[in-house]
Order: structure tokens, then sequence, then C-alpha cells
């Protein structure tokens, strides 16, 4: 016991210290990736390591590391730190459950099954729904893509694919769509990427003609994927439209929510998700708009029967008490899985629903500030729109690719650029909660003076009248 107690003791002193570096300098000295071994010492050696090496060491891996909870990390779909999810994260690792049995893992069965039974009723799912916490977004996508595969085809499960199933999504949606649609058997080949309107949301007239074409051809429709939130615009697919489509031709509807699914926890923007309660399946990760550690993905069903069907297996030395509703293995992917549930747990008890809705809402208001710069500023070009929280401009025409490298080389800040039909960009994601309407002036304002002392930054090409 004493050696866990120096060990949580050296812990919070290395928290001190990564805390004080994010403050002072937010965006982490590069180290050039070819440099990286003969920077800090990585190697696993034969002996022991003497403790204030150690800790020296683990220092210079901290401060080195990318810092994703500071006001200056802009680049991914996930960042800040909601400290009662962070409680929650490492009460799971001292606790050290795998959430397969009841047995092993206790009232976190409760805790899980409870955050799934308000996501589901907050969707408006029925009594039927469950759920399950994959490990990700990709995985919530692949889960989906089976139960939808295995309603169409329900032999599959025993004797493997024996119909030329046809799955859609559109073309601004996740990657992992196409590779799911491999491991799933149904091959790349076979799916129908539908074109997406000027604001990158899928057109479900497109969609509609393309089903009537494959069904005219022998094929069968099996599986819609619809996103609420692209990946690089943060559009969102028109629900109800689609869900028309597919209860004609009885097809799967999953709604892929993983960037920003969690609009419904907000009344004055779930209407973005209006119609998500005739999907069959609908996911969301709360590492994304509600800044709990990662991962934490959760994936719902209408009719849990599904999950169970194409996820159940018996194993006699596994299960061996309680019920199928309280040993989650039965419905999941994986045997093994830590507990995803507790972190996002004490966060919604410790804040509430409405605390929740705070942290979505947030994250639009910083968008809008950022909106309003960049339309009130002549030296901007908006690609994006409104109800995002993905702001997508170029600044005096600047490369993107280029001005992003840069602003990251020179550890000015971080962010990325995105692509949207012929044009590049730089994409500004406002979903750090604990930001303020300061720190996203404050990012306009590091990029232009940095902009204005880097005068060789390369233009894009000026398009031919």
């Amino acid at each position: 016991m004493s050696n866990i107690n120096n060990d949580l003791a050296l812990f919070n002193e290395l928290v001190e210290v990564l805390i004080s570096e994010e403050d002072k300098n937010p965006v982490a000295e590069r180290i050039d990736s070819t440099k990286l071994y003969d920077s800090i010492d990585l190697s696993l050696n034969e002996g022991a390591m003497i403790d204030e090496d150690f800790k020296i060491l683990l220092q210079d891996v901290l401060i080195s590391t990318p810092k994703t909870a500071t006001n200056l990390f802009f680049n991914q779909l996930f960042g800040g730190r909601q400290s009662k999810a962070v409680l929650g994260d490492l009460l799971a690792v001292m606790l050290n459950n795998s959430m397969y049995t009841y047995k092993v893992a206790g009232p976190q069965v409760g805790i899980e099954q409870e955050i799934i039974r308000q996501s589901c009723d907050l969707i408006g799912y029925g009594s039927k729904s469950n759920g399950t916490f994959p490990t990700g977004g990709s995985m919530s996508n692949y889960m989906a893509l089976v139960m939808g595969r295995d309603a169409k085809d329900p032999l599959c499960r025993l004797n493997g694919m024996s119909k030329p199933l046809i799955i859609y999504t559109s073309e601004e949606c996740h990657y992992s769509n196409a590779k799911n649609a491999s491991f799933a058997g149904i091959g790349k080949n076979n799916i129908r990427y539908i074109k997406a309107d000027s604001k990158g949301r899928m057109i479900p007239k497109k969609l509609e003609e393309q089903i009537i074409e494959d069904l005219e051809n022998g094929l069968i429709p099996s599986y819609v994927n619809a996103t609420a939130g692209t990946t690089v615009l943060g559009a969102f697919d028109p629900l109800n439209e689609i869900a028309d489509i597919t209860e004609k031709y009885n097809i799967w509807l999953h709604v892929d929510g993983a960037y920003c699914g969690s609009v419904i926890f907000s009344d004055r923007y779930k209407h973005l998700v209006e119609g998500v309660e005739r999907s069959n399946s609908f996911s969301y990760n709360a590492h994304k708009m509600l800044g709990t550690p990662l991962t934490c993905s959760i994936l719902l069903v209408n009719d849990k029967k599904h999950l169970h069907d194409s996820f159940s297996n018996d194993a006699d030395y596994l299960y061996q008490t309680d019920g199928d509703d309280f040993n989650l293995g039965k419905t999941s992917f994986q045997c093994g899985r830590r507990n995803d549930a507790l972190k996002f747990w004490t966060l919604w008890k410790s804040i509430g629903t409405k605390g929740l809705e705070q942290i979505v809402d947030q994250q639009f208001e910083l968008a809008n500030v950022a909106l309003d710069y960049i339309r009130s500023n002549r030296d901007y070009t908006l690609y994006s729109f409104d109800d995002s929280i993905s702001i997508c401009f170029n600044y005096k025409n600047i490369e993107p690719m280029a001005l992003c490298t840069a602003l990251y080389e020179h550890q000015i800040t971080v962010v990325g650029f995105g692509s949207f039909e012929d044009d590049t960009f730089v994409r500004l994601v406002t979903i750090n909660a604990n930001n303020e309407k300061v720190d996203i002036l404050n990012f306009f304002q590091v990029l232009e003076d940095f902009a204005a002392k880097t005068p060789n930054l390369p233009k894009l090409k000026e398009l031919s009248i």
C-alpha cells in the first residue's frame, strides 16, 4: 500500500507541473518526429530506474506532449477538461473493473445503464431501447452497421454474406464507414456516397434515386448512415427526410452523432437532430462536445433485440450469476472492457442535465463569436455556416495548410485545415467549453500577429476570371 501512496503523491506532483506548464506555455514545444528518440529517453531498459530520474523523465514527457486542454488548442473534435469527469476517470482507473458482468462491476453496471436509459429518453427512443459503450465513434458506426446487416440478412451471422447488400452515406461522412464496410464483409465497393448540398448536408432526393437504381439492378439496400455533425463543416443531415426514405424501403437508419450528437442535451440546438427518434440506432461521443476524457462513446438502439441478436454469445466460464440485463458483455463487441461510463456519470451527476446543456450551448456561443469576428473583418473569407461549431475560413488568402503547419511548428496555436468541394481552409473548432469570448478573439490576434511577422507564407493561387 505504501507504494501506491508514494505513486499517488508523485502523480499529484506531476499534475501540478502539467497544469503550471499549460498556463505558461499553452502550446507544447514541438519535437521533430525524426529527432524524438534523441530528445527524450523513451527506451525500455533491463534495469530499474532511480526514482528521481524517473520523475524528471516523466516531467519531460508531460511537457513535450501536445496540450489538448488549453485555450490555444483548436485542432481536433475534442478539447478542454471537465474536472468532475476527470475525477470519475481516475476513480475508474483505481477500481479497475471490467464491464462484462455484474459480478465484477457491480454498481458500475447500473451507472452505465442509467446513462443509456436517460440518453434514450432524451432522443425519444421507447421502452424497448438500450445501448452500450463502444471504444469510440468508429466502433459505434461499425456495431450499427453489423446490426443493420444482420437485420436485413439474419442468416449472415451463421452462414456469412449471402446477399449483395448495399449501404449509403454522405460524401461528407466519417472515414470509418469505408473501413467498416470492409470489416463487415459488405465491401467498400458496395458503399454509395450520396452527394451533399452546398452546406455539407446529404441530399435526400439523391439518396432515394440511388436506392431505386440499386433495387432495379437486383441489389439489396440495407443501411443508411446519416451524420449529426460532419467532420469538416459540422453539418447536420436532414434526418426526417432521410427517415421518410429508410422507412419506405425498410432500411436500417443509423445517425452518427459522434461529433455533435450531444446537441440532444440542448433545448436551443436539439432541433438540429429533429427526427432522430425515427432512427434504428444513434451514437454520440461524450469525449467531444461534453468534454469527458477520451474515450467515452455511447451507442443507442431503438430495439435492444438487435444488439442482443448481433453481439450476444454464451460463455459459461464468464456469465455465471445475475441475468442478461446486468451482464453487459452479452451486448458488447468486446469481452474485457474498461469503465468509460463512470467519468460521464460523475460529470452528469454533479452538474445535472442543465449543466450539460450549458456546456453544449457555450460551444455554439463561442462559434458565434468567431463568426461575428470573421464577418466583420474584410481580411477573412468564411466557408462555413450558422449552427456549427466548425468555423472554416481563410485569412488574407494565405495558403491554409502552410499557415496551420507554421502556427504549429512555431508553437503559436494548434489548429487544423479541411476541404469542402474545391476549397481548402483553416478549421477552427470551438469545442472547448472552458474557453470564453476573450480566448476566441485571442486566437485571431495571435494568428494575425504571426502572419504579419511571417510575410513569406505562400498565398493561394488566384482564381482565373
